[in-house]
Formats: structure tokens, C-alpha cells, sequence
């Protein structure tokens, strides 16, 4: 039935980015409002304004509703959570676009805690303008984890042929050496299991792990962290029953493709793990940023606000309506882990399965 359809919040980013442009590309196709129930938080004037630039959607227009409960399941809706004289500027960031993005962001995340979205997708905001708001913004991943008081969460990209997690976040890379320890590497390495399992249904997912240094420290010629840290973690994940493998040279290891053998890869740091997942990814439609260990089933396109292309009817919707559908899939994903958990096959029936 129509009102069983899956609500996702969606909210709007920097109002001077791209973020308008890939929403009303995605959610003009009729195919999308049969899967679920999009619940734009933002600007009604400012969604109208961005569509004016758009060639091709001119019978496009956004329902307004006060309440995410008023969604018409038929419709792309949108909530007001800026002041009607706000100005759209193409490409330029501001303290206006700032409070917009994190307008949107809270108000989604308090219709989610009261039942009235399922999932929740987030377009790109410009960094420095919300933390010169809030500077207990890092960033969407590290603001969401402290909300909903989760200690252990992962960035994860998701891409047609590779699935990569992050180590360390959103901190300078003279920061990593000293941010990694055995704690922190299992901790997430744990975490990306549990993920896989629950979130993707990946019942013995083979996890990759990275080494921090080059030629994976060659040994402890170059750099102990390999010797102290990644090769203890993989031995006591392994003994775990967590099928983990590594550490590898990541040079060699994406240059060798040997990235298609295993279900995700670990790396160590943010550019280590995203700069060859970005290449890889690069052109294809299913390139998503997921994040592990949340209450709440939460994505993003992997694009940022794209300033210089803002306005222009270039950007590429594909990332978003990825993001779209994988935060769909996972939430049913979930719910079917839960029942599995719930109700378990009998023991012979797991067995011939095997």
C-alpha cells in the first residue's frame, strides 16, 4: 500500500551548491515516488528557484507540508525550515547557507526520533560556514554520531565494485600515526563486520585491511604500526571468526585490483581509503557514502557542493538517486537481519545451505 512506503528525509545542504539540482533530477522520475515517500527539508522558495534553471522539469513543483505526517506519498514534499527572504547565490557559501544546512539536519533527525521518517539522506554543505555556527561540527558523520550518542561509528563508500571504511575521520593527517591503536583498528574492524552482515546481508563478509605505511612498513623497515598494530588486529580478528585479511601496501592493492576478491577494505585513513575508491568510482552511477554503527540509516551522495558547476544544469543526479536507493535498501535489509535474528532457520536447514 501506498502509505507503507518507506519515508526518507532528505535534506537540502548548501542552498548555493548542487544539492536542489540532483533532488529535483532524481525525484522527477515517477519510478522513485513508487519506491518510496521523499521529504525534502529546506526551502519551498529556494527548491523554486533552482528549478528554474533546470531545463526539462517544468512540470516539477515540490508539495508544501508543515509535518512530515502530512506527506502525500504521491508527491516529492517539502518542509519550510528557513525564512522566506532567504537569496539563493550560486556558488558561494555564507553563513545564511550554513544555517539552512543545519536547520534541515536537525529538523530531520527530530521527525526521525519521533517516528515520522525511516531513513535519512544528506546533501553537501560547506564545512566552514556551519562550524563558524556550531564548532561542534566536524562534520555530518561526527555531528550525527554525537546526536544519537554512538561512540563507534565508520565512514563508508559504497561503489559498484569496492566498499571502502576509514579508520580515522575528518582529522589532519599529522594527527593518524597517533590515532591509531589496536583498540581503535578492531573496534572498527568489528564494526565493519556487524555492518556488512546486518546492513548488507553479506553473510561471511571478507574484509581487507590496509597498512598505514608504505609497502605495509616492509617489515618494520619502514614504520612499526604494521608489526605492533594491523598484524595483531587481523590475527585476534581472525580467531574472532571475523574473515580478515592484510595488512596490504595500498599502492599494490588497488593498483592490482585485488579489491574485487573481498566484500569492503579497511583503510587507515580518510585520503589513503578515498582517493582510489574515487578513481574507481569515478563515472558510475552507484558511488555512496554510508554510515556504520547509527541508530538511524543514513547516506549521502559522495560529491561535495560543487560550486563551480552551481546554477548550470550540469550536475549529475546519479550519486544522490544512489544514495537514495541504497538508504531504501538498507533499512529493509535491516528489518529482514531482525527477523532472521528473530526467527532462525533450524540447524539441519543452515547446514544444507552451506
Amino acid at each position: 500500500m501506498a502509505d507503507s512506503k518507506i519515508k526518507v528525509g532528505i535534506t537540502q545542504g548548501d542552498i548555493n551548491g548542487i544539492g536542489y539540482e540532483v533532488i529535483i533530477k532524481t525525484l522527477i522520475d515517477p519510478r522513485v515516488l513508487e519506491m518510496c515517500t521523499p521529504i525534502v527539508y529546506g526551502s519551498p522558495k529556494v527548491g523554486a528557484f533552482h528549478r528554474k534553471t533546470i531545463s526539462g522539469v517544468e512540470n516539477f513543483n515540490f508539495n508544501i507540508i508543515r509535518s512530515a505526517d502530512d506527506a502525500n506519498p504521491k508527491r516529492a514534499n517539502i518542509i519550510n525550515v528557513m525564512d522566506d527572504e532567504v537569496k539563493v547565490e550560486f556558488g558561494k557559501a555564507s553563513d545564511v547557507s550554513g544555517i539552512g544546512a543545519l536547520a534541515a539536519l536537525e529538523a530531520a533527525i527530530r521527525d526521525w526520533k519521533s517516528g515520522k521518517i525511516q531513513v535519512l539522506v544528506t546533501l553537501p554543505y560547506g564545512r566552514q560556514y556551519i562550524s563558524s555556527i556550531n564548532r561542534l561540527f566536524p562534520g555530518h558523520t561526527e555531528f550525527l554520531a554525537d546526536v544519537f550518542g554512538v561512540k563507534n561509528y565508520l565512514m563508508l563508500f559504497v561503489g559498484s565494485s569496492v566498499r571502502v571504511g576509514v579508520v580515522t575521520g575528518h582529522i589532519p593527517i599529522s594527527q593518524v600515526p597517533t590515532a591509531i591503536s589496536k583498540e581503535l583498528v578492531m573496534s572498527k574492524l568489528r564494526l565493519l563486520n556487524a555492518t556488512l552482515k546486518e546492513d548488507f546481508l553479506i553473510p561471511k563478509p571478507r574484509i581487507a585491511v590496509l597498512g598505514l605505511n608504505p609497502h605495509a612498513g616492509d617489515g618494520g623497515l619502514i614504520g612499526s604500526e604494521e608489526l605492533d598494530i594491523v598484524i595483531p588486529v587481523v590475527e585476534e580478528a581472525i580467531k574472532n571468526k571475523i574473515l580478515a585479511f592484510g595488512p596490504y601496501a595500498s599502492d599494490s592493492f588497488f593498483g592490482s585490483n585485488c579489491a574485487s576478491r573481498f566484500d569492503a577494505v579497511l583503510a587507515m585513513y580518510h585520503d589513503q581509503g578515498l582517493a582510489p575508491f574515487k578513481t574507481l568510482s569515478y563515472g558510475t552511477s552507484s558511488s555512496v557514502h554510508y554510515t556504520c554503527g547509527l541508530p538511524i540509516v543514513r547516506t549521502s551522495p559522495t560529491h561535495g557542493t560543487a560550486y563551480d558547476i552551481a546554477g548550470k544544469d550540469t550536475a549529475s543526479p546519479d550519486s544522490f538517486r544512489a544514495a537514495l536507493y541504497l538508504a531504501c535498501d538498507t533499512y529493509k535489509h535491516r528489518r529482514e537481519y531482525a527477523e532472521m535474528v528473530k526467527n532462525p532457520l533450524p540447524a539441519a536447514k543452515l547446514e544444507v545451505e552451506k
